[in-house]
Formats: C-alpha cells, structure tokens, sequence
C-alpha cells in the first residue's frame, strides 16, 4: 500500500509539470554583451546609447521575448583597439553572449567585427560611423542601427551643393571616422557640383586640447566654407572655436551631427549660430505621438531629453527583441537570418535594416543651428528630410565595394 502511494504520488507531480505555464520554468535569459567607452570624453555618447537600451529592454521585458527577459553586460573600451577586443573575446568565450553590441569608435568596430566574423557571434554596431563597417568591409555577422558617414556625406554633400560656395577647406580629427566622414561629404558634394575646389586639408590628433591655431590658419586661406570632420568632444571644441574666434561670423561651416543636442546641450549659450549640420534623430522632428511618447520615458527616466545616440540605443533593443521572436528561438544564425530585413516601429517612424548590407535604413535631418526660445540652446532649424533609401549606397555599389 505504501508503494502504490509513492507511485500515486510521483505520477501526479508528472502530470502536474504537463500543465505549468512554460514562463515558469526560469528560461536562460537572452544575454548582450556591450562593449563601448564609458571612460574619458566620448562616455556622454555612450552613456546615452546604454540608457536607451535599458529603456527599450524596461519595455520589452515586461512581456519577455520567447519567454525568457533580455539581460546584458557592459565593458568599458577606453576608446583604445586592443582594450575593446579583448573585452569582446571575453564577452563571447567567458560569458557566452547570444549577441555583442557596441561601440564609438569605428577603429574598435572594424576589429571586432572580423572576430565576430570569425567566431560567427552577430555584432551590432551602434555608434560608429565608419561606412567601411557595413560597407566593403561588411559581412554576414555585422549590423549597424546607427547612420554612418556615407549616410551623412551624401546629406551634407547634397546641401553644401545647394550653397554658393565654391572654395572649401577640410579639417578635423586624424583618425577613421574624421577622413571616412570627410571623404564621404567631399565626395558627393564634388558630384553634384564639378567646380567646387579644396583648397587645402588640416588634421590634428584626436582630442587636441587647443585648436585655435589650427582654425585661424584655416581663416587666413579665405576659404568660401569649411568641412569639418571631427566627432564627439573633438566637435564641441571645434565650435566653441569657431565662436569664439569669430569664425562663424565670417565663414560657414558644416559638421555632421552639429545640430545634436548632446553636443548643443554641452556648448549652451557657446553655440554658433547659423552652422550647418545632419543628424539621424532630433527630439523634437518628427513631432508625432511616438517620437513625444520616447522623448517622455526617456526624461522620465534620465532627467534629460536624448539624443542621437539614446534613440540607436532605443531601436538596438527594440531590433534585437523583434528579431528573436521572428526566428522562433534563440540561436545566432536564426537571429541573423530574421533581421535581415526586418522592420520595426521607432519614435522616427518604421525602420527597416536592410538585407544587403545589414545597415538601418535611417532618415539624415539637415539644418542649421539657430536659437529659439523654447530652449536654453540652440536647435536646428531649416530642417530638410533626406529620406532612409535615398541616403544609402545602393545594394550595388555595395557588393562593387566588397568585390562582388
């Protein structure tokens, strides 16, 4: 009798696991991997991509993906090449991420994209703007929620071609982004008008303390405009220079994401007026429920409004999640194949990645910098839309520029 009743016992326990609600078993989680640099200058673009992130995961985890929450891991780059690829190796040898995300800086972004290659993890690249990472020196494992510089030449090459000026000089920071964001804007802009001429370049190091020798040089050629190419702390230095200097008084200049906030926030009453710049995301454009409805949780959360890089660290998320449950499970090359040309709700309305170089198809909002009073720093004004499909090489070039 006592045996049948263990026997009883075991085979209801049985048949009562048949009925439990599979979310009560703890599923292993979806686990991220984020490597970027949150030391030193460019850590206020980095810090802004993960507090988007973590607002997309808020959201996301409230309902769960496949039935198991996303969870992630964060290593700090120190913008330096070797620091970022052994904080990748470790993220996907030691604690095994589903997927890596990451960083500002294209250098860091280029080297571990061809480990992620080798190792088949995806990488998501959500900062860097190199167009050599999706571009020539794209592959299967590598996507990017970012614009990047040949999204942004080709709007600043096509305004500047709308311009009057005919003699221009490039300068900025000599490394990756700084000559590929140059080359880019230089590029379409000598296309759509032939007779434009440089008349010189100017380089200096990265994170160059004092630029008004540079800049005044720049002024005493007399060009008609300036290309700048320089990013993150690098650009606040030049356009508190250029002010201060009276550079922007006498002749123009275009930096790309010149009219983010990150960057007007931190200049305040020392911005320019009336500098030209692109950018992929403006809180305020497109003023529609979604793009208020992301500005609010985002303040909500942070105690500031984003910018560029808390929306590429907002549609990462939302990306990744929607990706999974399209590939019905968790496995890296299900995941890959589902976000090839998967389409997602943004507060910039619906963005797709497109399949064939695995970049997210992103508006560039062309403007200038202009005072208004609804703020204590100047916005971009003048804004011109240049739509996701018209701002990318095409499936053709692409595939000529990996030697397809």
């Amino acid at each position: 009798m006592k045996k049948v009743s263990w026997v009883a016992i075991v085979l209801s326990c049985l048949l009562a696991l048949l009925f439990v609600h599979p979310l009560a078993f703890a599923a292993r989680p979806i686990k991220v991997g984020i490597i970027d640099c949150y030391s030193g200058p460019p850590a206020m673009f980095c810090k802004g991509a993960l507090n988007g992130f973590k607002l997309a995961l808020n959201e996301i985890n409230k309902e769960g993906v496949l039935g198991r929450k996303i969870e992630f891991t964060t290593r700090d780059t120190k913008f330096k090449v070797d620091i970022g690829l052994s904080a990748a190796k470790e993220l996907i040898m030691r604690e095994n991420v589903d997927v890596l995300v990451g960083t500002i800086s294209s250098g860091v972004a280029m080297a571990v994209s061809d480990y992620c290659k080798r190792e088949k993890v995806p990488l998501i690249v959500w900062i860097s703007k190199s167009e050599r990472i999706t571009g020539e020196k794209g592959h299967r494992y590598v996507f990017s929620t970012g614009e990047n510089t040949a999204m942004a030449g080709k709007a600043g090459g096509v305004a500047l071609s709308k311009k009057p000026f005919k003699k221009y000089w490039i300068a900025g920071d000599d490394y990756e982004y700084g000559h590929a964001i140059a080359n880019a804007a230089w590029r379409n802009l000598k296309q759509r008008k032939p007779e434009v001429k440089k008349l010189g370049e100017t380089w200096w190091k990265v994170g160059e303390p004092d630029l008004v020798p540079y800049i005044t040089a720049i002024m005493g050629a007399k060009p008609d405009a300036v290309i700048f190419a320089a990013g993150g702390a690098s650009m606040v230095n030049v356009m508190k220079t250029v002010k201060a200097i009276g550079m922007s008084e006498k002749i123009p200049g275009w930096i790309h994401t010149a009219t983010e906030i990150t960057i007007l926030r931190a200049l305040g009453p020392g911005a320019p007026e009336g500098f030209m710049g692109t950018t992929d995301y403006l809180f305020y454009h497109p003023d529609t429920p979604a793009n208020r409805a992301f500005v609010k949780a985002y303040k909500d959360a942070y105690g500031k409004r984003p910018g560029f890089p808390g929306f590429h660290g907002y549609i990462t998320g939302h990306f990744i999640a929607e990706a999974f449950r399209k590939a019905g499970k968790v496995n890296k090359e299900k995941f890959i194949d589902a976000l090839e040309g998967l389409t997602i709700d943004s507060p910039a309305g619906k963005l797709k990645m497109r399949a064939c170089d695995h970049q997210a198809m992103l508006p560039i909002y062309m403007g200038v910098t202009k005072k208004v009073p609804e703020y204590d720093f100047v916005v971009c004004s003048d804004i011109i839309t240049v739509p996701g499909d018209e701002g990318l090489p095409t499936c053709g070039e692409i595939n000529k520029a990996r030697g397809k």
